[in-house]
């Protein structure tokens, strides 16, 4: 395995990089996206789609604007990626279908979920920048727990183009997790990876790595309702799961990751991704290679290695609230101090949002995973999880989880469960700059053979939240 590992200065200069392309972004927001006025009879009226001094030379994909008159014999073909119904909104890097339904690398979420970034234009590119970013101070009570002030979060860029007769689409998103050193952050009953590459982490959640995702996308189209698409990733993300927790509405305003991270959406971060896929309408099929260990314990760095575990995915959006998805993949030895263990995990989900009155949002995510590991037993996890936005400023969220665990102690498998709940207040700054306060605490169902190592523990954190988009 070949290893780049651009460290101390060169990282750090990266993540400031990301955020530098973020933040001028929102001096170049589109308003409106409303769609075109319908022309007049003589000459079209200018476009109300974006600003008159954007470039109009190019026609980017999902953004219609009028266009003066053209002979029969000089119109040009249709925008790549035009869907019926949809020139006066963005459209996906990977299909004919609105951006708001992209989450984590290829994955799904319902397409009334909101589409939160700044967007803007830049010479032929339609960009979109995210940031959020948490200051989190975090108490776990009884024996096994502990306590830690920390920051996490993510710093996320993409970008679109038309390409020949399809889409071109880059990705890159940067995360402060490093920061916080090896040992992760207090988490009870959370179990999965090493950020030392000595000892497991149990009852603590594993710092990401600085890289949290470079890819590369092109699509193209079969029709005004099909597509396939490639996208590459290094690192990347599989055709496997749910959108990762910190992506999903229902849960990225919670800085606290679920217990069951390692049965659902773990590889989110994967050092070597390679997905085909095929859209038609609300259907996909997607099928990936991938390298399938867990990132190893330098978090700054970009790894290598052989293409050796595969994922298989079908997702199904029947209606623009609910995202349905299930999935299957093999994976050669994911633990880095287990490397003789492979695992084939599968999934399934249901993502549910819903808008109402002015601006409100209700998301909910219900989601199931099972690993059959070889050797050793099959382990299931599966969680409820739900966020209520009324307004610009509130946020209230909460999640139910329930896993199987045989890392914890207290014998062969254990069964717990765990209930957060919490909610966030937001003042806005800036047009697209929000601060937050916010909270949360946690109950747990611990079983009897555990109480002697755990107690009967609570646990809470408090966060300052600044959120791009």
């Amino acid at each position: 395995m070949t290893t780049l590992r651009p460290r101390g200065p060169l990282a750090s200069a990266a993540f400031a990089a990301s955020l530098s392309l973020a933040l001028p972004a929102a001096a170049q927001d589109m308003p409106g996206m409303a769609p075109p006025a319908k022309p007049a009879a003589t000459k079209p009226p200018p476009s109300t789609d974006m600003p008159m001094d954007m470039p109009m030379d190019h026609d980017m994909p999902g953004m219609g604007h009028a266009a003066a008159p053209q002979t029969e014999a000089s119109k040009p073909a249709p925008a790549p990626m035009a869907m019926p119904g949809m020139s006066h909104g963005m459209t996906s890097a990977i299909g004919a279908y609105p951006m708001s339904r992209d989450g984590s690398g290829t994955s799904w979420e319902p397409d009334a979920s909101p589409h939160e970034g700044v967007h803007a234009m830049a010479g032929g590119w339609m960009t979109m920048s995210h940031a959020l970013i948490n200051l989190v101070y975090d108490k776990q009570d009884g024996p096994r727990g502990g306590d830690k002030a920390y920051v996490a979060g993510m710093i996320m860029t993409m970008a679109q183009r038309p390409l020949g007769d399809g889409v071109l689409g880059l990705k890159a998103m940067l995360s402060p997790d490093p920061v916080m050193g090896k040992s992760g952050y207090p988490l009870l009953l959370a179990s999965g990876e090493t950020a030392d590459g000595r000892t497991a982490l149990i009852d603590r959640q594993h710092p990401h790595d600085l890289f949290m995702e470079l890819s590369a996308s092109y699509s193209r189209p079969i029709d005004a309702k099909s597509s396939f698409y490639v996208y590459a990733g290094l690192p990347g993300e599989p055709a496997f799961g749910p959108p990762a927790f910190m992506h999903r509405t229902s849960t990225l305003d919670s800085p606290e990751a679920p217990i069951g991270h390692h049965w659902l959406d773990s590889t989110h971060i994967t050092y070597g991704v390679l997905t085909g896929g095929y859209v038609r309408g609300d259907w996909k099929v997607e099928a990936s290679v991938f390298r399938g260990r867990e990132p190893d314990q330098h978090r700054w760095d970009i790894e290598t290695g052989a293409l050796d575990s595969q994922a298989a995915r079908l997702s199904w959006n029947p209606t623009p609230n609910l995202a349905l998805q299930a999935s299957w993949a093999w994976i050669k030895s994911p633990e880095q101090l287990e490397p003789g263990i492979d695992e084939q995990r599968f999934s399934a989900s249901a993502l549910y949002t819903l808008t109402f009155g002015e601006g409100g949002v209700w998301a909910t995510t219900l989601a199931a995973g099972r690993k059959d590991r070889t050797p050793g037993p099959a382990l299931w996890a599966g969680l409820a999880e739900t966020a209520v936005m009324p307004d610009d400023h509130w946020t209230l969220f909460a999640r139910a989880e329930r896993v199987e665990q045989d890392e914890l102690g207290g014998g062969p498998i254990s069964t717990v469960g765990k209930l957060s709940a919490g909610m966030i207040y937001d003042v806005r700054i800036a047009p697209h700059l929000k601060v937050g306060l916010g909270g949360l605490v946690s109950g747990f169902d611990i079983p009897v053979p555990l109480k002697a190592i755990y107690g009967d523990p609570q646990a809470g954190m408090v966060f300052l939240r600044f959120k791009l988009g």
